[in-house]
């Protein structure tokens, strides 16, 4: 089984792959896809039964319940196209899944985590596809959470003493109550899904009540404050990986079947609430109380200086202890007199969803799609002051949202303490101004902006910085799990009878993903073996059974990519997840050939996205930039292209997140975006070869380019990449088109796909 995050090419690519390299050792394999078009060629309770071994190639998290038993090997989809005949000799040697725990479940993630022998990079990309997990599952509850309570505020609310308030037993009161419950889950659900990436289904429950525990201060000793999101977090590692360390331990065959269920989520949960408690509660605690005695001695210091401490602080952890020291510190003094200080903080307190919102707009591309709604979420409750609506972002990239937080945040304070502002309710943003709560409104709002563009500003250059980075990585590392599993999409499984077992499927990742070291053992004949992709199973390996089943599944776009990664992902993310088979490429044929075409065959050609005016026998340009352009320019010449820059922009970013280099001298850029009007596919070639960072290092000499409008709808695009990127691995296929004398000739051969 293969998968990737986006489910288009990879996966479809990782399944002919696996199945041409069983057949050609003599095994009978079946591969499963799991793609953007669903389920593909699924493996049946049989195909699982008679199957020697499994492989599992995916750059996501899968189900792998149904291999319990079997041989499993899981590994990173990228694996499955470039080693899939080494990937069946390891299958032979590789574990029994779910022998060791006992645990039917999934346990996808645990797999993957549990494999130490392969090094940190592997270890990190577990983490990474973890975080993403949680943020994804995270989002929707920020978004619902703070859109009521703002809505409730902006309607029902008025400026106290205490901050802002709605009156009791109003309309508006319930609506808020309705949302801070929103808020109240946000943390618990992403710690939750966090451990379950992790540990799968036994890791859920730990997870998701460690992070209850972490948003509730009284419980270890802090009244008015907790550890926040970032607390979130810390435990929804912990819980992850204390099951999966549990799985670990041997039990008698009969207490097996209540391990998962029962034993697993109780020992788990207790002993997390209890390290939580006692252990990590503490330090939380001290921290805080101290902090707010450090602030306290700083009041006669200068109002500059003052201003940029409490925006570091409160832009920091959002909620954290770090963040409500500075801010019932600053309400504290109201009482006093002192409104000064809280202006200081009601300045910065908007500054982090603003920012991040406003990043979203100012550099679309490097963001997912559910990145750039939760950014105009985002903007909408800093409005009102709600500053988790960054959480998502500041969970999904902590290395560059957080240092970019606090820069704004210390800008917009200290630019309020330099002017006076004053804040005589304690709560932030520009609610507060519009209500006539804050002194000082030209001033308030300048240092808001000043500090949100700030922040926006930073960010993108944070997050592009890392995303170029990563890019380099992978290219110069042969390619990395997260890296693969940007540009590819789907996900494979095969099985194989009578012969030795071929299956495997590679995300970009030097090393299989099992909870035990894979010892590559040689090929056993009348070996079967059955694959599964991404993040399932690590605890799986495959053996010299005569059988082969692959399946490939998928990746759903955090990533953050993100990511990120996403990459990304935290994480897709990407704009690829819906564009399978429209590739737009060079279009004006004619008039950059050498040769001409009378004859071009009347069949349709990719459900008739391919025509003789977007086929280029040879490339002019040799850059990827350039030749991305070049494309661009010639799918325009069929009319479809409204706006040529637009559309190379959006290409270009996707494959900041990941190349589209596939390997094979295939590169397949697209872009999903209105700056075309129809979908359109082109198709170019270059003799030389043009670097596009392929996983492979093989330079691209068949460059397929696919364009679909953001409305574009129905799977019939995803149909017809799937069928591409499985016919482009043929090598006569290939050889041929590369051969081709004209675009007739290419035409007809480009026809075959179907």
């Amino acid at each position: 089984m293969t998968a990737c995050p986006t489910g288009i090419a990879h996966t479809y690519m990782a399944a002919e792959k696996l199945a041409q390299t069983a057949r050609s050792l003599g095994h009978e394999i079946k591969v499963e896809t799991q793609g953007s078009i669903g389920a593909e060629n699924v493996l049946s309770d049989n195909d699982v039964r008679d199957a020697d071994g499994v492989i599992i190639a995916a750059d996501k998290d899968v189900d792998s319940s149904r291999f319990v038993g079997k041989k499993v090997l899981a590994v990173g989809v990228a694996e499955g196209i470039r080693h899939p005949e080494q990937l069946i000799e390891r299958v032979q040697s590789a574990p029994v899944y779910g022998g060791e725990t006992g645990d039917g479940a999934g346990g996808g993630a645990a797999a993957a985590s549990g494999g130490g022998g392969n090094g940190g990079g592997k270890e990190r990309s577990v983490a990474y596809k973890a975080l993403m997990n949680g943020v994804s599952y995270m989002i929707p509850f920020v978004v619902v959470g703070g859109l009521l309570i703002a809505i409730s505020l902006a309607v029902g609310g008025h400026p106290t003493p205490e901050g802002l308030k709605i009156a009791p037993g109003s309309f508006w009161e319930d609506v808020n109550n309705i949302g801070t419950i929103g808020f109240q889950l946000m943390v618990p659900i992403l710690s939750g899904y966090i451990a379950y990436a992790i540990g799968d289904r036994p890791a859920l429950v730990p997870g998701m009540i460690g992070g209850w525990i972490a948003t509730h201060g009284e419980l270890y000793g802090m009244k008015d404050a907790s550890a926040g999101f970032i607390g979130g977090i810390v435990t929804g590692f912990l819980a992850g990986y204390l099951v999966v360390w549990i799985k670990k331990v041997k039990v008698p065959r009969f207490a097996q079947p209540i391990m998962p269920i029962i034993v697993i989520p109780i020992a788990a949960t207790t002993a997390l609430g209890l390290f939580f408690v006692y252990v990590l509660g503490k330090p939380i605690s001290w921290v805080f109380t101290h902090l707010t005695g450090w602030l306290s001695g700083m009041t006669g210091t200068s109002a500059i200086v003052l201003g940029a401490i409490l925006g570091l602080m409160i832009a920091f952890d959002m909620g954290g202890p770090v963040n409500k020291t500075a801010f019932l510190f600053g309400s504290g003094l109201i009482a006093s007199g002192n409104q000064t200080v809280m202006g200081m903080c009601a300045a910065a307190i908007p500054v982090m969803p603003l920012g991040q919102g406003l990043a979203t707009l100012i550099r679309r591309r490097l963001y997912s799609e559910q990145e750039r709604e939760t950014g105009m979420a985002a903007l909408f409750m800093g409005l009102f002051g709600i500053s988790e609506g960054a959480i998502p972002f500041a969970a999904a990239r902590p290395a560059q949202v957080i240092p970019a937080n606090m820069l704004g945040g210390a800008v917009a304070g200290a630019l309020a303490g330099m002017a006076g502002v004053a804040d005589a309710v304690p709560h932030g943003g520009p609610i507060v101004a519009v209500l006539g709560a804050v002194d000082g409104v030209p001033m308030f709002f300048v240092a808001v902006v000043i500090g949100a563009v700030v922040t926006a500003l930073t960010t993108v250059a944070l997050v592009d910085v890392a995303e170029r980075r990563k890019s380099g990585a992978r290219v110069s590392a042969g390619g990395s799990a997260t890296g693969s599993a940007e540009v590819m999409a789907g996900a494979d499984a095969a099985v194989t009878v009578g012969g030795a077992s071929s299956v495997g499927a590679e995300a970009g990742v030097a090393e299989p993903v099992v909870t035990e070291p894979v010892v590559a053992g040689p090929v056993v004949a009348e070996s079967v073996v059955a694959g599964v992709g991404a993040g399932a199973g690590a605890e799986a390996a495959a053996g010299g059974a005569s059988r082969t089943a692959v399946a490939v599944v998928p990746v759903p776009g955090a990533t953050a990519a993100p990511g990120q990664g996403s990459d990304g992902e935290a994480v897709e993310t990407d704009g690829v997840e819906t564009d399978g088979n429209d590739v737009s490429g060079d279009g004006q044929g004619a008039d950059s050939d050498s040769d001409s075409d009378d004859s071009a065959p009347s069949v349709e050609v990719l459900s008739g996205y391919l025509t003789e005016q977007t086929v280029k026998t040879q490339l002019d340009a040799d850059g990827k930039e350039a030749v991305i352009r070049e494309m661009a320019e010639l799918a325009a010449g069929t009319g479809k292209v409204a706006d040529v820059d637009e559309l190379v922009r959006v290409a270009l970013a996707r494959e900041a997140q990941g190349t589209t280099g596939l390997g094979e001298e295939i590169a397949i850029p697209h872009a999903k975006t209105d700056a075309v009007t129809a979908p359109v596919v082109g198709f170019a070639r270059s003799a030389d070869g043009i670097d596009w960072g392929s996983l492979d290092g093989t330079l691209a000499k068949l460059v397929f380019m696919i364009s679909v409008p953001e409305a574009a709808a129905g799977d019939e695009h995803l149909r017809i990449l799937a069928l591409l990127s499985r016919k482009l691995m043929d090598a006569d296929f290939r050889a041929r088109l590369q051969g081709a004398e004209d675009k007739a000739a290419i035409l007809r051969l480009l026809g075959e796909i179907r």
